[in-house]
């Protein structure tokens, strides 16, 4: 199927809008590529890596091996990640004059039994998760449209919205759904000042965190001095939990593509560099599968399209360190150097990589580029709030039903991602917390939860956007736990150049590390953690106001806002001794319930400090001296008697 376009005329192709009839010849191959006609079944394997992690290699071996023993004809197409990682692997299944239909955990050992049903024109409802809509075939009787699932209806799948349905490395069916029209039009009917001018219009501001306007920063590169500029794509996202720009990449790098060819127009260069860590194997893989199809299409290279322009894209890889989030480190990093920050001003876009004028954009930011320009900036404005337009990508993760990723309109709540998004709570449990931003991003409490996710409402409740990621905690969170652990990240993670942050957050995770640790001694003790407190107040302040880049600047961010909503945990970890999630080990206090107890001794042979006293056939107990609170003792305990409080 690669490459059917090819040969006609690309130009004419890509310029052909849709009122415009095409000819017969081409009309049923775009057809057949839109998937609204198909000749033979289609089996689509989601095989991200979210969806490889769940076994959906061992899955597509399996429907290969299914396909061969039955001498079964039907294409095997492989996806990228649809969003429902809480349901993978997923299959999906197309038989000639039937709609898309989906199934969800299909694990090897269901393979035969879902094919056979649904090659028998029916299907096994216990695995069924919905079907596509198709504007041309009747739908299956009984069977939910996916787009009426609670997990999608309450999205606006902009930037995803080919993501799990195309193939990624298929330049013809992303052509086929309309890709790279908004190019075409741009570099041969519009000046680049044009361009710059619709994305200002826009709105579209920077998802990689910042929330710059991104026409703006293509305009300070394009008028600054300098015969070479350049552009660079950040996909090194290394926030823990965070998987948006691997997940597009994975899914639809010709959207990401595209987006950049048009930036690399609209601000004056040919040199395009993307950077992308290392262990991004798949993304790497894919996007460079597309970056080939492009050239050998005429769309990369010299002189594309008879436009006059050239443009080349490059791929960096990188170690995935969390201070590249930075765009100066990030540019030192292309150039060779250790990956630190630089001294603003100047800006990279007057000043960047090889001293000379750099756009930095993150991949979500250019990959609405397209679509913008495609339906219009009226539509585009019609979508979020009137500062903060569009839509935001989120990797959903933490105690919730459905993790996976996501794409909402600006402005929607809290509330309205966690309950109807995220599926609730999971195993019932109540909400405590969720963090966004990324590791130097703030908590949101109870209380924020119909806050409005928007650059403006967030700045309201001192909290950032960050990249996308939302990590949500239940009642079995400790939050001063967690604000270590995100604390222990950053501090491993800075940089190293400017002392506020290197030593700041250093003294701040020892502070932390203290108040979750059983004091040594009672002389005191107290004070002195009490103490440790108020310094943390007051160091988060000085990192913020002091630090050299935005990552130090927000650094202190998590440990803050845990405090200010939590503040009566940490003074229960200070005064009683006591983590009430029972998470921090040294804190834990186990007894052993004497009438429980029947002698057994497994549990005073397995105590690794020899805490538990006892012979056997009488209750034995616990010498709180010499407990770590290791949990072993409970795990092993076969009569419940053993508890914890």
């Amino acid at each position: 199927m690669n490459n059917e376009l090819a040969s006609y005329n690309m130009v004419e192709h890509l310029l052909l809008s849709n009122s415009i009839e095409l000819p017969g010849e081409v009309e049923r191959k775009v057809k057949r590529l839109r998937r609204e006609t198909v000749d033979l079944p289609v089996i689509y394997v989601g095989s991200g890596t979210c969806g490889q992690v769940a076994g959906a290699k061992e899955t597509f071996a399996q429907i290969q091996k299914y396909l061969e023993e039955n001498n079964q004809d039907a294409e095997l197409v492989e996806v990228g990640c649809i969003g429902m990682c809480w349901a993978e692997p997923l299959v999906d299944i197309q038989l000639p004059g039937r709609p898309r239909i989906s199934y969800q955990k299909v694990t090897p050992q269901k393979v035969t039994e879902i094919l056979d049903a649904t090659f028998n024109i029916t299907y096994e409802p216990k695995y069924i998760l919905g079907q596509f809509k198709n504007p041309i075939i009747e739908p299956w009787e009984k069977i939910p449209y996916i787009e009426d699932l609670p997990f999608y209806k309450n999205q606006k799948r902009i930037v995803l919205e080919d993501c799990g349905i195309l193939n990624p490395v298929s330049i013809d069916e992303y052509m086929a759904h309309g890709g790279y029209k908004a190019m075409a039009n741009t570099i041969l009917y519009t000046t680049p000042a044009g361009i710059r001018e619709e994305i200002i219009k826009s709105g579209l501001r920077g998802r990689g965190g910042g929330g710059f306007l991104t026409g703006e920063k293509w305009h300070v590169a394009a008028d600054a001095e300098g015969e070479q500029k350049y552009l660079v794509c950040n996909a090194d996202e290394s926030d823990p939990g965070a998987f948006m720009d691997r997940a597009l990449i994975e899914g639809n790098p010709h959207l990401l593509i595209e987006g950049i060819i048009i930036a690399a127009y609209a601000i004056g260069t040919s040199k395009c560099y993307v950077y992308i860590r290392s262990s991004y194997e798949l993304a790497i893989k894919r996007l460079r599968e597309a970056i080939n199809e492009c050239k050998e299409a005429g769309l990369l290279g010299h002189n594309i399209l008879d436009s006059g322009f050239n443009i080349q894209i490059k791929l960096k890889n990188g170690a995935g360190a969390f201070v590249w989030g930075e765009e100066t480190a990030l540019i030192n990093s292309l150039e060779g150097k250790r990956g630190i920050p630089r001294p603003k001003p100047p800006y990279p876009a007057q000043q960047g990589l090889f001293n000379k004028p750099t756009v930095v954009n993150n991949a979500e930011t250019l990959a609405n580029v397209p679509k913008i320009l495609k339906k219009g900036v009226d539509w585009y404005t019609q979508i979020g709030t009137e500062k903060s337009p569009g839509t935001k990508i989120f990797a959903l993760a933490g105690k919730i039903n459905q993790p996976g990723l996501i794409e909402v309109p600006m402005g929607t709540s809290f509330r309205r991602i966690i309950d109807n998004i995220a599926g609730g709570m999971k195993n019932g449990g109540s909400f405590k917390a969720a963090q966004i931003g990324g590791p130097s991003g703030s908590c949101i409490a109870k209380e924020n939860l119909d806050t409005k996710v928007d650059y403006e409402s967030l700045a309201g409740i001192d909290a950032i956007m960050g990249s996308g990621g939302l990590v949500v905690a239940d009642d079995n969170t400790c939050m001063v736990d967690l604000a270590r652990f995100f604390m222990d990240f950053l501090q491993k993670s800075s940089c190293g150049k400017c002392i506020p942050c290197r030593e700041g957050t250093r003294r701040m995770l020892e502070i932390l590390e203290s108040i979750t640790r059983r004091p040594q001694d009672n002389n005191h003790s107290s004070l002195d953690r009490f103490k440790g407190i108020m310094q943390l107040e007051e160091l988060g302040k000085v990192i913020e106001d002091t630090s050299l880049c935005g990552l130090g600047q927000t650094a202190p961010k998590p440990v803050l806002s845990a405090l200010h909503h939590f503040r009566e945990e940490f003074e229960e970890h200070i005064f009683d001794r006591k983590c009430r999630a029972n998470v921090c080990r040294d804190l834990r206090s186990y007894y052993i319930d004497v009438e429980a107890c029947t002698g057994c001794t497994i549990c005073m042979e397995k105590c690794p400090e020899g805490a538990i006293i006892g012979t056997a056939h009488h209750p034995h107990f616990i010498v709180e001296d010499k407990c770590t609170g290791c949990g072993i003792c409970y795990d092993v305990c076969k009569f419940d008697a053993v508890f914890l409080k």
